[in-house]
């Protein structure tokens, strides 16, 4: 069985990898062709769409049910050191990504101060985001005060503009002023702390959970099962939302020629990161081959280049660890999920490269002190990131805003931002999942504690218990295929003649009205049958009838006639002749 599953892995890796190519000269042809009605092109997008809303629907019961299994698994001390070790892992990556952004950014230089023309006009205004406001948000999206409204909704600072009234006028001013106020979309931070907590609650009752834990099992596995069966439509999926997005660019050349060098270092340095850091920290620590959890990692990295969303490839990163790297669930259940929300490796390159490039764009020189804050907002802006399409644009925000740039030159970003979104999102997700591995190859010791507490539960006896071989019976030992033997048959006592039998019992016979005297039956003289005439009796029976008695001989009784069959009374008139007989 496994053997099939492996096989039917490869095969939806191959028909993706197909897809996803077909997709880009599908796109490049619409292009060629240049098609540009827009009814046109969201029948092309609509089977990817479909894809993202599908993936999209099962985020938060696979969130709910792999935090609490996998919380529920372990120990408040294991769950610590676990967590530990994936903060630090997250960390530092992400650290090391806005790092290797900045190098890269200042030794290419991709910006030019002629890029901007005049599209600074049509960009939006400052919106004086702070940093402060924005890591207070953090904390307060962590503690939700409606646990059913953080599915859907969560709390974002904002600058509304209140009419105050002034002195000596007549119409009041209108002056900003900080308000908080809900936006669209999952807060999944708020929802990971709250059932971490559950999850470790739960593990801590004992039996009492079990059930609760039995359930939350079962659902797991419910949604692995639906995420098998999307797969199989993923490279379907994949290919309309490539092909989409290829065909509905503008004018390619243009935007190839103005942010060509500003892609590239984008490009360089995700490769770098995703290609050359990660597999180094990963073989370092694990001593195995990266090229072999690349391979585990295929699909995930596919679905992601394609969907864009790190939460929404979440069900496809679970079921690429769990069944070709087979990495313990209780690791995968715990760390993807946090990581899936705070481990943007990708966003913090991205976010470094493009500050700075706005800045060489429009001619200002970064110091030392400026060029670490980047890094360092870069860093704590990628943690706050949603794990949706485009959230870097959002929080590009606070890093501009950090060290003093000028925020309309974003609108010059998004023109490439489909691509590089999809590409820093496969980074993201490769970085989730060589944190997985390494933190189940560090956490072996303890996962192997916890199982040999889980066997010391059960008594002595029970575990050194052999359970004795079955008893069988004489049923269990008959073939089912050979017929069954029939014990030997007992010789038959021989038949007496009806006549002597009959006489015999006339000597014995005296009359008494208080007892009834019955003939024989006529059907109970019968001849023997052919079957009781065997060659293996011991004495054969006689085959032919016994005789009749004569209407005047004593011991006769009339057999029944046809108008009176049923007549069941004893002749007492032949019993009455052959007493005065005998007298």
């Amino acid at each position: 069985r496994r053997s099939s599953s492996v096989r039917g892995l490869s095969h939806v890796r191959c028909k993706t990898t197909q897809r996803v190519v077909m997709g880009v000269v599908f796109g490049m042809l619409l292009r060629y062709m240049n098609v540009k009605d827009s009814s046109a092109l969201i029948m092309i997008s609509f089977p990817g769409e479909i894809l993202m809303r599908m993936l999209k629907m099962l985020i938060l019961p696979l969130i709910i049910s792999s935090l609490i299994t996998g919380l529920a698994g372990l120990d408040a001390r294991s769950s610590g050191r676990m967590g530990s070790r994936a903060m630090v892992y997250y960390m530092s990556t992400t650290v090391i990504a806005a790092i290797l952004g900045v190098i890269l950014v200042l030794g290419i230089h991709p910006g030019n101060p002629k890029l901007r023309g005049g599209a600074a006009g049509a960009a939006p205004k400052n919106q004086e985001v702070s940093s402060l406001d924005a890591f207070l948000d953090l904390i307060r999206n962590l503690f939700p005060e409606n646990l059913v409204q953080a599915c859907f909704q969560q709390v974002q600072t904002v600058l509304k503009k209140v009419p105050v009234a002034a002195p000596n006028q007549t119409e009041p001013i209108l002056v900003n002023k900080k308000k908080l106020e809900y936006k669209w979309g999952m807060n999944v931070l708020g929802l990971i702390g709250f059932f971490i907590t559950f999850g470790i609650c739960m593990g801590r009752m004992g039996e009492r959970g079990k059930i609760m834990c039995d359930f939350f099992n079962i659902l797991n596995e419910i949604i692995m099962t639906m995420v098998s069966l999307i797969m199989w439509y993923s490279p379907v999926g994949i290919a309309s939302l490539i092909a989409g997005k290829i065909a509905a660019i503008g004018d390619l050349e243009v935007v190839a020629r103005q942010l060509g060098m500003y892609m590239l270092t984008v490009i360089v340095g995700l490769v770098i990161h995703g290609g050359l850091i990660l597999p180094a920290i990963f073989f370092g620590i694990t001593r195995k081959s990266p090229f072999t959890f690349y391979t585990g990692i295929f699909q995930a990295w596919i679905t992601a280049l394609g969907t864009a969303s790190s939460a929404g490839t979440l069900p496809v990163t679970f079921r690429c660890l769990e069944e070709n790297l087979k990495i313990d669930k209780r690791v995968t259940r715990f760390v993807l999920p946090i990581g899936a929300t705070i481990n943007m490796d990708g966003t913090a390159l991205y976010e470094a490269v493009a500050a700075i490039f706005i800045a060489q764009m429009n001619d200002i020189s970064l110091d030392g002190g400026q060029i670490v804050t980047v890094s360092m907002t870069a860093t704590l802006a990628s943690v706050g990131a949603a794990s949706i399409p485009s959230a870097g644009l959002v929080t590009m925000l606070l890093i501009l805003t950090a060290v003093g740039l000028p925020t309309q030159d974003i609108s010059l970003l998004i023109a490439v931002d489909w691509l590089l979104d999809r590409m820093r999102t496969s980074i993201n997700v490769v970085g989730d999942s060589f944190g997985a591995g390494i933190v189940d190859h560090l956490s072996k010791v303890e996962l192997a504690e916890l199982d040999a507490a889980e066997m010391q539960i059960l008594s002595p006896e029970e575990l050194d218990f052999i359970p004795p071989p079955p008893i069988l019976t004489e049923m269990d030992l008959v073939d089912p295929l050979k017929p069954p033997e029939l014990p030997p048959r007992s010789p038959r006592p021989p038949k007496q003649n009806h006549h002597s039998h009959v006489l015999s019992q006339s000597h014995s016979i005296t009359y008494s009205p208080s007892r009834s005297v019955r003939s024989p039956s006529p059907r109970s003289i019968r001849s023997p049958s052919p079957r009781s005439v065997c060659s293996h009796s011991p004495r054969p029976f006689r085959t032919h009838s016994p005789r009749l008695l004569h209407r005047t001989e004593p011991g006769y009784c009339a057999l029944p006639s046809h108008e009176n069959q049923v007549s069941t009374q004893p002749c007492f008139f032949s019993l009455y002749c052959h007493v005065s007989l005998n007298y």
